[in-house]
């Protein structure tokens, strides 16, 4: 993955011995895209550069506009670059969408040597993803839950177990072939190579969630601009995910018909103003809304933003809350629900969220990372940083290759007439 990557000569205190492996999470949200450079270390992996874009081209975690989204991919690449001293030429992608499906599977096999090897499990897993899908799907992830050799259920890593019967319990995730090929085809056009593509939900729970909330029963809900992600752990695997086609773009479209101003302007209001609680709000607090065709602004109450705001908050978390009771393990969530994705930074989510579940709720940071890791602890670095980590443990990884001179010289100009210009 990693030999695409090339490094900036002129980069600060960093010599080529030292900095051996680095990996990019690109994060392709409806309302932002995000990349993560991420360094791994002895420790984990340290943060040496990220960049953002506003994102025109995607809406619910689709593609809509090629053109447009290699734009923002390109400028957002192009900080991350600047920032870490490195050129980018490949990624980590997060994927969502309500085109995002899954299913519980299982495969059988018989052990071949009567003791299980890497090959038996691979031979069970192939037979576990041998399902029938629609043509136009493609699995994304299989994802093991369990394995059971003869009749000893609720094994992890069966390697090196004695029997003669290997079963596995899965959790498979597919998606569009056209939206996933869309993704691709975009990082390509902006010169990047795709190493994975990754669930954003799956991605999100690395960076944010721990082993004992996993272990206990937790529900992700990533919280994004058109779409919300879910899921659900328990025993130290996924059971259930699916994406919910309503975000933080339907907040912000409620507030701009409610007050009748521009979307830019409803969300500016709603990430200066807004809060998903509307007893939290001093009634005579006022805000000043700016109206379209070129009328003055008007003021209004900030207790009728907060109203909005709360309705549509309130709906999304009850049809999230309804997806979960769909699930059959919302009685099992002992470690409750964990926020993330920048809809979470609203105030009094959480307050509201907890009403609503009746469950103890937590909004989620990244919290792995050294290096400039207080610059991602925050909810909306969520995924990027989670594609690290999924990097990190799956993706092939080898040592950085020698820049040629050409490109020694490209990276320092590309940085000259950034700094000028």
């Amino acid at each position: 993955m990693s030999q695409g990557i090339f490094l900036d000569p002129d980069a600060e205190g960093e010599s080529m011995g030292k900095r051996e492996e680095l990996i990019v999470g690109l994060d392709l949200g409806t309302t932002k895209v995000c990349a993560v450079v991420g360094e791994v270390s002895s420790d984990g992996i340290d943060i040496v550069g990220v960049g953002t874009y506003p994102s025109i081209g995607l809406r619910g975690g689709v593609v809509v506009n090629i053109d447009q989204t290699v734009h923002s991919i390109r400028k957002a690449i192009d900080e991350a670059e600047l920032m870490a001293g490195c050129e980018i030429s490949s990624v980590y992608a997060g994927v969502a969408g309500t085109h995002v499906q899954s299913l519980n599977s299982h495969g059988v096999i018989a052990i071949k040597s009567r003791e299980v090897m890497q090959t038996d499990i691979d031979r069970v897993l192939d037979a576990a993803r041998t399902v029938a899908l629609p043509f136009d799907r493609q699995i994304l992830h299989v994802l093991p839950q369990q394995y059971i050799v003869d009749d000893q259920e609720g094994i992890q890593n069966p390697t090196g177990m004695a029997g003669v019967r290997l079963e596995a319990k899965v959790h498979i995730i597919t998606g569009a072939i056209s939206a996933v090929q869309n993704i691709v085809k975009c990082c390509e056009k902006a010169g990047l190579q795709v190493q994975d593509v990754v669930l954003e939900s799956l991605a999100s729970s690395e960076s944010v969630l721990d082993e004992d909330e996993k272990h206990l029963g937790v529900a992700l809900v990533d919280l994004g601009g058109g779409t919300s992600d879910i899921a659900v752990f328990q025993d130290h695997a996924i059971r259930y995910s699916c994406v919910v086609g309503l975000g933080g773009n339907h907040i912000t479209s409620d507030i701009s018909v409610g007050l009748r101003t521009s979307t830019d302007e409803a969300e500016k209001i709603k990430k200066k103003y807004g809060c998903a609680l509307a007893e939290w709000v001093n009634q005579q607090d006022v805000i000043e809304v700016g109206s379209v065709g070129g009328q003055k602004p008007r003021q209004l109450a900030r207790s009728i933003l907060a109203q909005i705001i709360e309705a549509r908050t309130e709906e999304i978390i009850k049809i999230i809350e309804w997806e979960l009771v769909r699930s059959g393990y919302v009685e099992s969530l002992h470690a409750g629900v964990v926020l993330t994705g920048g809809v979470s930074l609203l105030p009094g989510i959480r307050e509201l969220a907890e009403r609503v579940f009746d469950l103890p709720v937590r909004i989620g940071v990244p919290y792995h990372f050294g290096g400039l890791g207080d610059v991602v602890k925050n909810p909306i670095y969520a995924t990027a940083t989670g594609l690290l980590l999924h990097g990190r443990k799956y993706g092939s990884r080898g040592p950085l290759e020698e820049p040629s001179l050409f490109r020694k010289v490209l990276v320092s100009m590309k940085r000259w007439f950034r700094e000028f210009w």
